[in-house]
């Protein structure tokens, strides 16, 4: 008896229980709908999401009165025509479509190098620390990075502290369009290489070492093996970065200084300033509707690329 219990372990023994009291549970009959039940928060996620955008569609229709700030009961599309015709939403609309182009590309570019030296690199030690140090920031809240870099840019900041020391004046580092890029790119960098680490480590070394062999010098195996096989990362990180940065609203409110709003400020600023929830709805659906076309086109144009779970395009 003591020989048969140890040729059966405890631990089988305890799931073989579980397992007991899971079937009089759940009996077999059921298990066919374990799967949908295991996509019901997912449904029921999406569903909350859905009935919201009707909300905000239903907001968006009624335009404030601003004598007895009312929101009227026909529905008009007076909302949409004035985001659309006044200059202070197209400027708003334009500066958040710019910068997030160009903090997209340039975050490409820095992360791509980052990633790929983390896959490839031989060193355990040096692999550890650039996980490390990618994943740290994730522990720091946006808000507090983004006033850090008040503390460094700032007008008494450490930098122009600095150049103090060597005879240069005060620089106005914070408070324009090159801060809030600076920011946007610094925040999204650890989500590119994210989304990169995993494509560029499915590109086997053996390709590369055999683009060497025959003749092919380092540039020449980056440009024509790397970089191609690389595409599918490149266009989740970029889809994931671009839409990112166009919604953000606490680097553009904080290195902003109020003068460099993204849409996401302005909505904000008709939600809770002017309290026209009509109008900060409308540019809530239109920031949906940007968002939606932008990544509509690079998987039109490129691909799913990483976000098509296994399926992207040549």
């Amino acid at each position: 008896m003591r020989a048969a219990r140890t040729a059966y372990p405890l631990k089988w023994r305890i799931m073989d229980a579980l397992e007991g009291v899971a079937a009089a549970i759940w009996p077999a009959r059921f298990r066919r709908a374990t799967p949908y039940l295991m996509l019901l928060p997912a449904v029921l996620l999406v569903g909350l999401l859905v009935l919201g955008l009707i909300q905000i569609a239903d907001a968006s229709l009624r335009t404030l009165d601003t004598t007895t700030f009312q929101f009227s009961e026909d529905y008009s599309i007076a909302n949409f025509r004035r985001a659309l015709t006044e200059p202070l939403f197209l400027v708003v609309a334009q500066r958040s479509l710019i910068a997030a182009l160009i903090v997209t590309a340039v975050t490409l570019v820095f992360a791509f190098p980052y990633a790929y030296l983390m896959v490839r690199t031989r060193s355990p030690g040096l692999r550890k620390f650039l996980l490390i140090a990618l994943f740290l920031p994730f522990f720091i809240g946006q808000v507090v990075r983004a006033y850090g870099w008040l503390i460094i840019l700032g007008n008494q900041g450490m930098v122009n502290e600095a150049l103090g020391l060597v005879g240069i004046a005060p620089m106005r580092l914070i408070y324009n369009y090159p801060a809030v890029l600076f920011g946007l790119v610094q925040y999204m960098l650890p989500f590119a290489v994210l989304m990169l680490a995993p494509a560029l480590t499915a590109i086997p070394e053996e390709l590369e070492a055999a683009a060497g062999s025959l003749g092919a010098n380092w540039v020449r195996t980056f440009v024509h093996v790397v970089l191609p096989l690389a595409r599918p990362g490149f266009i989740g990180a970029g889809v994931v970065v671009l839409t990112l940065s166009l919604t953000d609203f606490a680097v553009p409110a904080i290195l902003g200084g109020g003068s460099q709003d993204f849409i996401a400020n302005a909505i904000y600023d008709q939600f809770f300033r002017t309290s026209d929830q009509g109008l900060g709805a409308t540019l809530a659906l239109m920031l949906v509707a940007l968002g939606s076309i932008l990544v509509g086109l690079v998987f039109a144009l490129f691909g799913a690329g990483t976000l098509a779970m296994g399926r992207s395009r040549a």
